[in-house]
């Protein structure tokens, strides 16, 4: 990426690994906590799969006075159109209301542009009126994505989460994950008892992508090696999962942990992805990765859990309703870029 000079005084380039204390220093001083390794991680993660990520730096002679860190969308839940999810920005305080947050947007959308990318998205509590007035300023609007999250409670039962499902009769064909119904419950026996579950492994990946091809319909052997190598690298914790049942992987839950961005205050973990093969669908596979990853977040005292999916996803909205999940207090914005 060659540096773009923006006026006199800024410069626009690429974010290097030398830029570390600068950026955790910006960050400290807006969030008014340190967050290095949150920052660390997300610099590591561009340059172990820098065509996943975007990341720029804003400099003057004295040195860096802003950033802005994106990462591609590509099939997150079933979505077609690829953009960039803006992760975090910041300006040095005594360098605000100079436009130095717009020239580093201007960067990323000339660069989205550039390589064909549709959209740019992001997310902000919505109280952080700092944030959206800035979101405003900048041309974004609300986006139809939906946010939704569940307190963790120390992963304390919950009967329409961890009871077990049984299989309705004449169950249809099956989904991304295992939508059936409350009826049928086995209340003697607890989802995660159902299936064989263990953290997910590098070499799950063939499986993985066996599913995800018979649920899409589309080979996506790239998207999900990405997204298996972000869930096992790019995490605090490696909280990802499979279910097998009959000596093979028959789901798989992608999940990573942070405390993230634009104002969080309590560790959270995000889930990325869900996934059941359809010739186990209506057999409790999901609610069982769902139960598992609750025990293992209350003992890893993560205290919420937060995922993002399209309004079309009725079927998905409904099953996460049905574990527990309501509307978040974070609200979901869209720059479009054609």
């Amino acid at each position: 990426m060659s540096e773009t000079a923006m006026s006199p005084q800024i410069t626009i380039r690429a974010l290097q690994p030398g830029d570390l204390e600068a950026v955790v220093a910006i960050d400290h001083a807006i969030e008014g906590r340190p967050r290095r390794t949150y920052v660390r991680r997300r610099l590591d993660a561009a340059l172990r799969e820098p065509a996943r990520h975007v990341q720029f730096a804003a400099t003057d002679p004295d040195g860096l006075v802003g950033y802005l860190l994106a990462r591609v969308l590509r099939g997150e839940f079933g979505r077609e159109q690829p953009g960039l999810r803006m992760e975090l920005v910041g300006v040095r305080r005594d360098r605000q209301h100079h436009g130095i947050g717009q020239q580093l947007l201007d960067a990323l959308v000339d660069h989205a542009r550039r390589k064909g990318l549709g959209e740019l998205r992001t997310a902000a509590v919505w109280k952080d009126h700092t944030m959206l007035r800035w979101f405003d300023a900048m041309g974004f609007e609300l986006s139809d994505d939906r946010i939704v999250d569940c307190a963790v409670n120390a992963g304390a039962y919950r009967p329409e989460r961890d009871d077990a499902v049984g299989m309705p009769a004449g169950s249809g064909p099956g989904h991304e994950i295992d939508y059936s119904a409350q009826a049928g419950n086995d209340y003697e026996k607890l989802a995660r008892d159902t299936a064989e579950l263990r953290a997910m492994k590098g070499d799950d990946l063939p499986a993985i992508v066996r599913i995800d091809r018979m649920l899409t319909g589309h080979d996506r052997s790239e998207y999900m090696r990405a997204q298996l190598a972000e869930a096992l690298d790019d995490s605090a914790i490696r909280i990802s999962l499979v279910a097998r049942l009959d000596d093979t992987v028959v789901g798989y839950l992608m999940a990573r942990t942070d405390l993230g961005d634009y104002g969080r205050t309590e560790p959270v973990a995000i889930i990325d992805t869900i996934g059941i093969d359809p010739e186990y669908a209506h057999r409790g596979v999901g609610h069982a990765l769902m139960s598992q990853l609750f025990v293992n977040l209350g003992a890893l005292r993560v205290e919420r859990v937060e995922t993002i999916l399209a309004p079309r996803d009725l079927a998905l909205l409904g099953f996460l309703y049905d574990c527990g999940f309501a509307p978040s207090q974070r609200l979901a914005f869209v720059k479009q870029l054609q």
